[in-house]
């Protein structure tokens, strides 16, 4: 398949989206309910950005009518499984509900950052650090050292020698985690912690599950902390109003009928949002892209068994592909061959990102398990076929592949960014921005239906259709397990053309 068929299909998707009357295009539609999309051209064919928007839609709406989130642990995440599970039952899949306990964090009331002295006062915009405890106090502000005069501020109990117990902790970003610096905070005797960030942008951080210290911590962007450190005789209020507590969720599998038990092809996608916003690309993206290419497959006989996940508690720090993960017996860790991760694919600043699975970037982690690199290349073919550009991304292990790497599983997938800044020269290559987020409603309440690039979307729709399809298959490159014969590459020719003959 050339890349001229590709941008003839997005055009029959888009004549189709505007003329839905049209008897050419019902055809289309009826053929796509009925026929197997067992090859490339096919799949891809039925593979529609409208079908996934619809799958959004219904993200959106269940948050709307669940206080505008859709966190693990709320009725809006509740619907959010009864919905996959009732459109994958529906479909023809076997359909498990796993359920799990974890601790859970719900910001009760927005949190308040006010300047109190000196005037002029008023509010400042922030944002609450995850599992940060509740507290209203107001108390003068002592600024920690940052970079360069400490390369590591608040990491170390002695960073707060001679802190006045009571005052509010004024710490920049960087060098451990949140966690750390805020406990050492409060060790001083802090009544308070706002963090502010090290870089351009918002600070959507977390605390992690297992902080449990009652003391509230918000962030700040690193101009408003910068300008707070600066500010003589600072005196704040900062209020937080949470919840922290044991709450069950769950995880949604659908598993082929069909494919061979002990060569598991696995794809997932986180389905939780964060307390601030329904999470309709964070990761309602990533979530109504797999439900979208699980409906399109339903009727293909695959040579491997496929098991789609939709993964709760990832927003708790990955609790729930965790559980699954440290639940599962040495021979069904065996059979699973390769696990895919589709976590925000529609970023409305977007880069065609694609995880590093040979660590050729040679930033950060270095490479997946034996087998990512090919996974890595096979995402590269796709977008190479297509004419998009593309760019590696460390494994940071802030997504759910991070537990089946840790174990071994060859692991890959796709981001479009989250808080990360898009810089002048991925502009000249993607367009968009500069200097602003890839995703600017990342963790937050605007991260809506209209939170989206559809352009982004549609191309890792398809990508994400693409290398299920082709694992569903064949795995000969991962595993030595051959499959279908037109899903290996032909000589001189690329998998896709192949896979089309």
């Amino acid at each position: 398949m050339n890349r001229k068929f590709v941008r003839i299909l997005i055009v029959v998707a888009l004549v189709a989206a505007t003329f839905v009357f049209a008897s050419t295009v019902l055809a289309g539609n009826e053929a796509c309910d009925t026929r197997v999309n067992n090859n490339f051209n096919k799949l891809l064919e039925c593979v529609t950005v409208e079908g996934v928007r619809e799958h959004q839609a219904a993200f959106q709406a269940i948050a709307d009518a669940n206080g505008g989130i859709r966190t693990s642990g709320t009725p809006g995440y509740d619907r959010s499984v009864d919905y996959v599970v009732e459109r994958m039952e529906a479909a023809g899949y076997n359909v498990t509900v796993q359920e799990f306990q974890f601790q859970t964090f719900i910001s009760l009331a927005p949190p308040i950052l006010e300047q109190v002295a000196p005037p002029p006062a008023g509010p400042i915009e922030n944002t609450i650090m995850s599992y940060s405890g509740s507290g209203d106090v107001t108390a003068s502000v002592t600024a920690l050292a940052a970079p360069p005069a400490d390369a590591t501020p608040g990491c170390e109990a002695a960073d707060f020698a001679g802190f006045p117990a009571g005052d509010i902790a004024l710490i920049s970003r960087g060098a451990c985690t949140f966690a750390i610096k805020a406990t050492n905070a409060y060790n001083a005797g802090a009544a308070g912690v706002v963090i502010y960030n090290n870089a351009p942008g918002t600070l959507n951080g977390t605390l992690g599950n297992a902080f449990t210290l009652d003391i509230p911590v918000t962030s700040v962007t690193q101009a408003i902390g910068q300008q707070l450190a600066a500010t003589p005789g600072l005196v704040l209020r900062l209020k937080t109003e949470t919840f922290r507590g044991i709450a069950t969720t769950s995880n949604v599998f659908a598993e082929s009928v069909g494919g061979n038990p002990n060569n598991v092809v696995m794809a997932g996608a986180h389905l939780d949002s964060v307390n601030e916003g329904p999470g309709i690309q964070d990761n309602g993206s990533g979530s109504a892209a797999l439900l979208e290419v699980a409906e399109q497959m339903a009727k293909v006989k695959p040579r491997n068994q496929v098991r789609f996940a939709w993964w709760g508690a990832e927003e708790a720090s990955l609790v729930g592909s965790t559980y699954y993960v440290n639940n599962l017996s040495a021979a069904e860790l065996e059979d699973i061959t390769l696990y895919l991760n589709f976590d925000m694919i529609g970023s409305p600043n977007y880069v065609f990102f694609i995880y590093d699975g040979d660590d050729s970037d040679g930033v950060g982690a270095g490479p997946g398990p034996a087998g990512s690199a090919q996974i890595e290349k096979t995402f590269e073919e796709y977008f190479t076929m297509v004419g998009e550009p593309f760019k590696g991304t460390d494994f940071s292990g802030r997504s759910d592949y991070g537990p089946f790497i840790a174990v071994g599983i060859p692991s890959g997938g796709l981001f479009t960014g989250a808080e990360g800044i898009k810089t002048p020269e991925e502009v000249a290559i993607w367009g968009g921005t500069a200097g602003i987020q890839y995703d600017p409603c990342y963790h937050l309440a605007c991260d809506t239906y209209d939170n989206i690039s559809l352009h982004a979307l549609d191309v890792n729709s398809d990508a994400v259709a693409y290398a299920t399809l082709k694992y569903a298959m064949n795995t000969e490159e991962i595993n030595a397990v051959k499959g279908k014969g037109n899903f290996q590459p032909s000589p001189g020719k690329s998998e896709v053309e192949a896979a089309a003959e």
